[in-house]
């Protein structure tokens, strides 16, 4: 049988989860009972044929991942209610230090422009810019379009080195735990809030580049994007496939609780300080006990039996011609092989798997796979290319201050945040149930596809309610309405796991944050140049193409298929020739 190497699609071999449960099964020949063990013998079935087989195994092999680490101490055994905690802490510190970073921005740069102004005519004369105050002489179409430059350049860096290196380390949490990478994406994070520190501490003289130097830090570690897709990885590695979507509502509602709390509680440390700089000093202090609570209290979620499985694939892999490791791994690092993670999209079936039927699975899977993908990528693009300018917009147009927008920004993060705690959970359970812990991948439901397209529509509404709001007012309830929109990203990212076994999650999650991180790069750039183009003639232009963008997206939906995933088959040969266990490409 061929191999699989080079610049060729990535072959799903046979899945790790099955090697796994033959490891364990050859420890002993007598099934160990539990609390669903039956207590009678299994009568007779009616012989099935092959791919009957198949099928049966597939829908009702018991989930692995509820029972890996059933010898653990309760308090050891992974579960992402001891994820969210300090996840929420580090979400805290990044939402409450959004407005007062985007406005230390605005009044560097509109230094920097008064002070052009100055060089270049003497006799021109400006008020001082006073850091932490509103500055109405920055509310400017020039200093507006600098500052999303300034912007566009920030993301521009850390969203290209995160697409970079964020589909490795996600490689590298199948392998080796989720705890490791996320601890140092958060460094990495952690580091670039350092120089930004430097410039509120310094605002009188510190250059605005050492932002860039911030933003080359942060992608180089991953960024926030890794971040979060390490997060997901881990709840899914903890949680039955069915109930996925919800459990990832909790992570993005998590997210969204710091975006929404942290401006109200920095802004009340603002308002009994009175220095900005203490914000982001505690930011560097939220960003510290992640760091620590990551490296000391939260278990790891991969068992390390899982992580020797996925090494030693890994190092059966075909090198193509490279006769070292290292010169492999330089090879995989380049930035030529940038999209290769990407493969993992287009899944090829074995060559002894050409049925008709098998033929079309696995082209309906790859339909799947691309479709969700860039549906997702498209709606995270969407949300980083305008978190930025709607505050940008906002104060530009209604004449918004620090109060003000943050305040904008808690109120319509708290919508996302009771959608995701309350509206997706409460649909959920009440059309699929409660939870079944033996249940299998089956790919996207009628029910993940109905919550993708409400979401979109949503969101749709919303846009166009932002390109036509006279007032404040309205501009905050078209937020709102957007907000509902919030129930798409976890159904996205669960509806992609939901469609390959659970070896591949870390892959696949890898994957989108690929996408992710190509999103940070060309979202901005769209969408900033968009906006500082435009401002000042139709400066609402920016928020007519976002609308756009969510029409295609909900044009997509409709060619998703249902109950289409890649089957947990058992492995044709044993675990020690697993090296020749790969797919035709």
């Amino acid at each position: 049988m061929s191999t699989v190497g080079g610049d060729a699609a990535i072959a799903v071999d046979a899945d790790q989860d099955a090697r796994v449960m033959q490891r364990r099964e050859s420890l002993g020949s007598a099934e160990i009972a539990s609390e669903t063990s039956p207590l009678l013998p299994a009568t007779t079935t009616p012989e099935l044929t092959d791919e009957e087989s198949e099928l049966h195994n597939s829908l009702n092999k018991p989930w692995l991942g509820s029972r890996e680490f059933d010898a653990k101490p309760l308090w050891r055994r992974p579960n992402v209610w001891y994820l969210i905690p300090p996840t929420a802490l580090f979400t805290l510190a990044f939402g409450g230090a959004a407005v007062p970073k985007i406005n230390l921005i605005l009044s560097v740069v509109c230094r920097d422009y008064f002070a052009d102004q100055k060089a270049k005519d003497p006799t021109f004369t400006y008020l001082p810019v006073v850091f932490g105050s509103d500055n109405d002489q920055c509310r400017i179409p020039e200093v507006q379009s600098n500052a999303a430059q300034i912007l566009l350049y920030v993301n521009l860096i850390s969203g290209f080195l995160s697409a970079l290196v964020s589909p490795r380390l996600g490689d590298l949490s199948d392998r080796y735990g989720r705890m490791p990478l996320m601890s140092l994406c958060v460094a990495g994070t952690l580091l670039s809030e350092v120089f930004t520190t430097f410039i509120a501490a310094y605002p009188n003289s510190a250059s605005i580049n050492w932002l860039l130097v911030a933003a080359f830090v942060d992608g180089l570690c991953g960024s926030f994007t890794l971040a979060l897709s390490l997060v997901h990885s881990y709840g899914a590695d903890c949680t039955a496939p069915e109930r996925r979507n919800v459990v990832f509502g909790y992570v993005h509602a998590t997210l969204f609780t710091g975006i929404a709390l942290g401006p109200f509680l920095f802004g009340l440390l603002i308002e009994y300080t009175g220095k900005l700089l203490d914000v982001f000093v505690a930011v560097l202090v939220c960003h510290s006990i992640y760091l620590l609570s990551l490296i000391f209290l939260v278990p790891e979620s991969l068992s390390k039996e899982r992580q020797n499985v996925a090494r030693t694939k890994h190092l059966a892999k075909p090198r193509d011609g490279d006769t070292t490791y290292t010169r492999y791994m330089l090879r995989e690092l380049h930035p030529s092989n940038i999209f290769k993670p990407l493969a993992i999209l287009w899944p090829k079936p074995k060559s002894s798997e050409t049925s008709p039927e098998q033929l079309a699975l696995f082209r309906n899977l790859r339909k799947n796979l691309v479709l969700i993908a860039a549906i997702d990528t498209l709606m995270f693009g969407v949300g980083m290319g305008t978190v930025q300018i709607i505050i940008l917009y906002a104060e530009y147009v209604f004449g918004w201050g620090n109060y003000e927008s943050s305040i904008f920004v808690s109120v319509t993060n708290a919508g996302r945040v009771i959608t995701l705690l309350v509206i997706l959970p409460t649909i959920t359970r009440l059309v699929r149930g409660p939870q079944r812990s033996n249940q299998a991948n089956s790919g996207s439901d009628w029910l993940d596809i109905s919550l993708i397209r409400l979401a979109i529509l949503i969101d749709l509404l919303g846009y166009i309610g932002y390109a036509s709001s006279k007032t404040g007012a309205l501009f905050t309830l078209s937020a709102l309405v957007a907000s509902i929109g919030g129930i798409g990203p976890p159904s996205l990212q669960s509806s992609l796991t939901k469609h390959v076994p659970p070896s591949q999650t870390g892959r696949i999650l890898g994957a989108t944050g690929l996408l992710h991180a190509l999103a940070r790069v060309v979202s901005p750039i769209v969408f900033n140049g968009i906006y500082s183009v435009t401002v000042g003639k139709f400066t609402p232009a920016v928020f007519v193409c976002l609308a756009s963008v969510f029409g295609l997206a909900a044009f997509l939906t409709w060619f998703i298929v249902p109950s289409v995933h890649l089957p947990e088959s058992p492995p044709s040969s044993p675990p020690e020739d697993e090296g020749n266990n790969t797919l035709d490409a």
